[in-house]
């Protein structure tokens, strides 16, 4: 058996890059930016007014004293006049500051009489001006590689970027294995499951990035699995959910050579997860994932994810771990690192009591992995603890 630092070492390599595909900015929310791309404009592309009131001259400024007011510059116009000794312009937010103003008075420190404008009080601020280029100026450079979020894509649009780079969704599809498994919605013999965990799975890799395919469940013989894996053309990776053990009926490994695998590693020193085989199949990775439903999410989200962070041209790491207390004592660790099941809060762990591979409505009702080494001691109440946010 590998490590599990071995075992993600090894999947990532095998991970290749998607390709780079535009799309319109609408559409880029939590798309990877694939290249660098450079503001077309200056922000605010004039000096701005920040508040509503009026642009004058600040040697003007002085209680009592009364501007004449010769016009208007509205957000969306602009006053073409200048300002001179004396004078001022009614601005509004995100007007252009006309030409011989250096200060916007805000409208509550004045009164006004028709043309006449009067300065009431000094004001408490600065000169309400935005600079012209002060937020960012054209060529300024949003560098890739970067999930994008909102604020991104507000970003872009203000940049007048209308169409962005980023990288192609990986296209992964998943196989669930089986001849005890049924789909949600169908009547289960009395020996058979419902399948769960290729819906769990399909949901986190979406999360991440992935366009995945939900093929049809293959049974425990070699002509389902094999229809099935033809139906994998043109997909970026292939998860397989069990079948991956030393069972007579777990196929994938006897048949590796007739499925086109090129097998990297077999069995690492995780648990749950010993059971986790890694390869390539032709141009798309390969990873088989143990068939009960907790350990399979629980390798979803210390392999898979970072997987396709790596094909998004996202830093190729393990996922980041965050340390918390330790609510009630735990035991000492055996020979495999342990990812158990727990909740974080207000930075304290507790660990859940039932760490059962099959127990699906505790996985659940977890938000962390707590960590732990391979023979790591036992831990008194309060001690920090290692986990993986969910």
């Amino acid at each position: 058996m590998i490590s599990v630092e071995e075992a993600l070492s090894r999947v990532l390599a095998l991970c290749k890059q998607t390709n780079t595909e535009t799309v319109a900015i609408r559409d880029a929310n939590a798309r990877v930016l694939s290249q660098d791309v450079a503001a077309m404009r200056d922000q605010p592309p004039f000096n701005a007014s920040a508040m509503d009131g009026y642009a004058m001259r600040r040697q003007d400024l002085e209680v009592g004293a009364k501007l004449r007011v010769i016009g208007e510059s509205p957000a969306g116009g602009a006053f073409s006049g200048e300002v001179t000794k004396g004078t001022a312009v009614r601005i509004f937010t995100g007007g252009c500051v006309p030409s011989g103003a250096d200060m916007v008075l805000i409208q509550e420190n004045t009164s006004r009489d028709g043309e006449i404008m009067m300065i009431t009080e000094m004001p408490s601020g600065g000169d309400y001006i935005r600079a012209k280029g002060s937020d960012f100026k054209i060529d300024d450079i949003i560098k890739a590689p970067r999930r994008l979020n909102p604020s991104d894509i507000g970003l872009l649009a203000s940049m007048n970027i209308a169409r962005v780079p980023v990288c192609k969704k990986p296209v992964v599809a998943i196989i669930a294995t089986g001849d005890e498994l049924v789909l949600p919605g169908e009547n289960p013999g009395p020996s058979q499951i419902i399948c769960s965990h290729n819906y769990a799975l399909k949901a986190v890799l979406e999360a991440q990035g992935a366009k995945v395919r939900l093929l049809p469940i293959a049974r425990d013989n070699r002509e389902s699995l094999k229809q099935v894996f033809g139906l994998t053309s043109g997909t970026d990776m292939i998860v397989t959910i069990g079948g991956a053990s030393v069972g007579e009926y777990d196929l994938i490994n006897p048949m590796a050579a007739e499925l086109g695998l090129d097998l990297d590693f077999y069995k690492i020193a995780m648990r749950p997860g010993k059971p986790l085989i890694a390869g390539t199949i032709g141009s798309a990775v390969m990873v088989g994932l143990p068939g009960n439903p907790v350990s399979s999410m629980v390798c979803s989200q210390v392999f898979l994810r970072p997987a396709i962070d790596a094909m998004l041209g996202l830093p190729a790491r393990a996922m980041p771990r965050q340390t918390f207390e330790l609510a009630t004592a735990i035991g000492k660790n055996g020979a495999r690192e342990h990812y158990m099941r727990a909740n974080v809060n207000a930075g304290i762990c507790t660990v859940a009591n039932n760490q059962d591979s099959g127990a699906m409505s505790v996985m659940a009702q977890a938000n962390a992995l707590l960590v732990r080494a391979p023979f790591a001691p036992e831990l008194a109440v309060g001690a920090p603890v290692e986990c993986v946010l969910l």
